[in-house]
């Protein structure tokens, strides 16, 4: 008998009792006792049919509790998982832009680095168009363009003081005040002197070896380190080139 049908009975019973007229016995004599009311085997069998229900339904539901809360655990887990990962997302997210902002900024930088390099170069030819003086000491060959301002001028200016340097220890002082006249008016640019210094020290640094990195570099300014099919030493480039 499963529990609503006990329950019903139960309720039947009641009602029955209401409408039977309860009769008090009394016993005959003072010594006899009352006996207890027993319950009969059958309901018996009954309540403990009904309490067996109850626990196995009472288990499901705690099994059912359970169950609930896992899922409710797991949904909260999944939940905080989800706002860390999105904040990690953020957090990337903003970390790019600022990567972005850096990078464009870079690249300003570098847009005005260039525009600036090309103005200066042009202001330095500029400078040698507007004053031929500046550019060369003599009327020269245009076919033959300086590599860098004030190639040329710088050539002449000390192939003049050594000239100079030359006839006065020859006592030949005419020459030697004309020569000096010359390089008193023209100053030199001093680009040449600086082309010649780095490449020194750079051929210094390297130990004065023609290695695959010093060829590159050589390479890369147009600087020929060749005279056929021979190597040339360093000072030989530095005697060849300035």
């Amino acid at each position: 008998m499963r529990m609503e049908e006990f329950l019903a009975q139960t309720i039947l019973d009641a009602a029955k009792g209401e409408d039977e007229e309860i009769v008090e016995e009394t016993p005959e004599t003072e010594g006899e006792e009352v006996a207890e009311e027993e319950h009969s085997p059958a309901e018996l069998d009954v309540q403990k049919a009904v309490v067996e229900e109850l626990a196995v339904d009472k288990a499901k539901l705690e099994e059912k509790v359970e169950s609930l809360q896992q899922k409710l655990q797991t949904l909260e887990s999944a939940s905080s998982s989800e706002a860390e990962l999105k904040k990690a997302n953020e957090e990337i997210k903003a970390e790019l832009e600022s990567a972005r902002a850096e990078a464009d900024a870079l690249k300003i930088q570098v847009a005005d680095l260039q525009a600036r390099l090309v103005a200066e170069q042009e202001r330095h030819f500029d400078e040698q168009s507007r004053n031929p003086n500046s550019l060369a000491l003599l009327d020269r060959d245009v076919e033959l363009p300086d590599r860098f301002p004030g190639e040329t001028r710088d050539h002449v200016i000390e192939v003049v003081r050594e000239a100079r340097d030359k006839a006065e220890a020859d006592g030949r002082i005419r020459r030697a005040q004309l020569l000096e006249g010359v390089l008193v008016a023209n100053e030199p640019s001093g680009n040449l002197a600086k082309k010649r210094a780095a490449l020194e020290k750079f051929f210094n640094d390297n130990g004065n070896i023609l290695s695959g990195p010093v060829l590159e570099e050589l390479a890369k300014y147009g600087i020929p380190h060749k005279n056929g099919e021979e190597y040339l030493l360093p000072s030989e480039i530095m005697t060849r080139m300035y």
